[in-house]
């Protein structure tokens, strides 16, 4: 029951995401604010709501290991799932501008938010102001590339749900029902897969850490997957490696930085041991990848895929 409990709190947090964003999206071109500002605000952050609601929520309820678990599961899960799966139906080009820029970013994003663990654990108010100070600052400088016109692949993801028209209420009242929707759920999913992910994590005798690196990354993860997918089906590849970048360089500084904001974070040694290094092996491997300007093709989706295989593997190994 717990496992179905969570799946469905999965389900309600993806799909209240996506109302939460449509909604505020809407109402702010109602009020006549710029796409810009939409984007690199409420889509950004909406976006990313999925793992920041199950990352506040899991510290508020005394589980912040599932927080930890959950960011780095992601972005490990982020580059050798939604990039390895999609490589394998069509190559994702790496050349386009502004990705070895975003690149680099999400690399240093890593890199300090490794540092900031081994200097002192768990993640406290402190280093979580330096972390949510990362993505503020990210932000102004997004918009500043945006008003000097340089082409961005993460800046045309996130404005690129308010200039379309398809999926956005066009009345006020509808589209303020699906922001509350949307809030509500976000808070409800969020709950249920804290909840749950304690009871399964307490029947099976393992951590919260182990269940926020799998069942939670993946299921958090699976907007980035599907998008992912689908663009790579539709032949607009370019959405891939901007998706999958923005979504690492969002799950670190906004999402840990705001954990830590809320209470102390715990990593557990298990991490610091591996799954951080997991993490930023991944992160180098696409770094050079996109600064070499190779596209990756089914033989690097397949070694994305089987690297995941074998993260998957080592982990249910050390539990038993």
């Amino acid at each position: 029951m717990s496992a179905f409990l969570l799946f469905i709190g999965i389900v309600i947090l993806i799909l209240s995401g996506d109302w939460m964003v449509r909604g505020a999206a809407a109402l702010a071109r109602h009020w006549g604010i710029p796409s810009l500002i939409v984007g690199l605000t409420i889509v950004a952050f909406g976006t990313s709501a999925p793992e920041l609601f199950v990352s506040i929520q899991a510290v508020l309820n005394g589980t912040s290991e599932l927080a930890a678990g959950n960011v780095i599961g992601s972005n490990i899960a982020n580059v050798l799932l939604a990039l390895g799966a999609p490589a394998l139906i069509m190559a994702i080009p790496t050349n386009m501008p502004g990705v070895g820029r975003n690149a680099l970013v999400a690399l240093f994003a890593s890199v300090l938010f490794i540092a900031l663990a081994l200097i002192h654990s768990p993640l406290i108010i402190w280093q979580g102001a330096i972390l949510f100070g990362g993505i503020l600052i990210y932000l102004i400088w997004m918009f500043r590339l945006a008003k000097s016109g340089v082409e961005d692949p993460i800046l045309n993801e996130m404005t690129e749900i308010d200039e379309g028209e398809d999926g956005l209420p066009t009345k006020v009242w509808l589209s303020s029902v699906f922001l509350v929707i949307g809030l509500i759920g976000l808070a409800i999913g969020g709950r249920m897969i804290v909840d749950n992910a304690s009871a399964i994590a307490e029947g099976f005798g393992v951590s919260e850490t182990i269940i926020g690196l799998t069942i939670v990354a993946i299921g958090t993860s699976l907007p980035e997957v599907a998008t992912v997918i689908i663009a790579a089906y539709r032949g607009q590849t370019e959405v891939a490696i901007g998706n999958v970048l923005g979504s690492n360089v969002f799950n670190i500084f906004a999402v840990a930085g705001a954990a830590a904001l809320t209470g102390p974070v715990i990593i557990e040694k298990q991490l610091l041991v591996f799954d951080i290094w997991v993490m930023l092996a991944a992160m180098i491997a696409l770094v050079v990848i996109v600064l070499t300007r190779m596209p990756i093709g089914k033989k690097t989706g397949g070694i994305f895929l089987a690297g995941y295989g074998l993260y998957l593997a080592a982990l249910v190994r050390g539990i038993i």
